[in-house]
């Protein structure tokens, strides 16, 4: 990243651990936790605590942010952008498919056109303060969680969607395409597109995307599960309800959300987290799940708990 009016601070010092080690994400190697940016918002009335809260989470090894334009209308890019300099080096990933809404009945609406697409990439590309975003993830909305109504003309053909995102990889716009809350048939048509990642909505309890994860271990696609934790709406349920996870997280001393990240990154070879909070104590929390190592019985007994949620309520 680099910008206009970046602060004078201090990249991670040399040889930081990365929370839960390495893995791959589009050509490069980042932490496989990370820190997903959305949760940043609910920091819009003190910048300056969103700004030192995202340049702890660098100073503990993360180098891999996930955000978008719609995330607080601009602010969470606006945020990163002051956070972030080049000395950092953070693979920054961002979505397109939805766009900020304030004045509507929801703080954001859906963006699916491919018109649409390229103006939320260069609204990106504004406000991030930068010529080129490393990954741009395609948000649909064929499977997942999502309280955004769907207009008859926001059912847009995933063809159309790749062409412009392609086009925008050619342009040097974009540096590489992911995919998010899409099914096991629209990643196989992607394919050929040289899909980088997938962000689909998936837990300990909500498992019915497995089939999905087994074809991004098979092509070298990074899995990056968002709502790893479950209950991301009322009524849905929640890996740290779960008394095979509470009992887990007693013995090892833990805390119920960290057994949850942690069975994630266990369960997916090279799967990233990109959990997102606005608390320094959770952050910190979050990006030590990585170092958790879970025996043999407690992952039979995790495994064991069945997946409870659909793929779309």
């Amino acid at each position: 990243m680099t910008s206009a009016d970046t602060p004078a601070v201090e990249a991670a010092p040399p040889g930081t651990p990365r929370p839960g080690g390495p893995a791959p994400l589009a050509g490069r190697t980042v932490s496989r936790v990370g820190y997903g940016a959305m949760q940043l918002h609910r920091l819009h009335d003190d910048r300056p605590a969103a700004v030192a809260l995202l340049r702890h989470a660098i100073d503990l090894g993360v180098d891999h942010v996930d955000t978008a334009q719609f995330y607080g209308d601009g602010f969470v890019n606006d945020v990163i952008r002051e956070a972030l300099g080049p000395q950092d080096d953070v693979l920054v990933v961002s979505k397109v498919g939805a766009t900020s809404d304030p004045d509507g009945p929801l703080p954001l609406r859906l963006a699916q056109r491919p018109e649409e697409l390229r103006a939320e990439v260069e609204d990106n590309l504004a406000t991030l303060r930068t010529e080129r975003i490393p990954v741009v993830n395609l948000r649909r909305v064929d499977s997942g969680v999502t309280a955004v109504p769907i207009p008859d003309d926001q059912v847009i053909d995933l063809d159309d969607q790749l062409a412009e995102l392609i086009a925008l990889r050619d342009e040097g716009k974009v540096g590489a395409i992911g995919l998010s809350s899409v099914s096991l048939d629209v990643l196989r048509r992607a394919l050929p597109s040289g899909i980088v990642c997938v962000q689909n909505a998936y837990s300990l309890v909500a498992r019915d995307d497995e089939d999905i994860l087994r074809l991004c271990v098979d092509e070298g696609i990074a899995w990056v599960p968002y709502f790893p934790l479950g209950g991301a709406f009322p009524g849905l349920p929640k890996v740290t309800d779960e008394p095979a996870v509470l009992a887990a997280a007693a013995r090892l001393g833990r805390t119920p959300a960290q057994i949850g990240l942690a069975w994630l990154l266990h369960h997916a070879p090279d799967g990233l987290l990109i959990p997102g909070t606005a608390d320094r104590a959770h952050l910190e929390a979050n990006l030590a799940a990585g170092a958790i190592t879970l025996d043999e019985e407690t992952l039979a007994a995790l495994d064991a708990i069945p997946t409870r949620s659909p793929a779309v309520p």
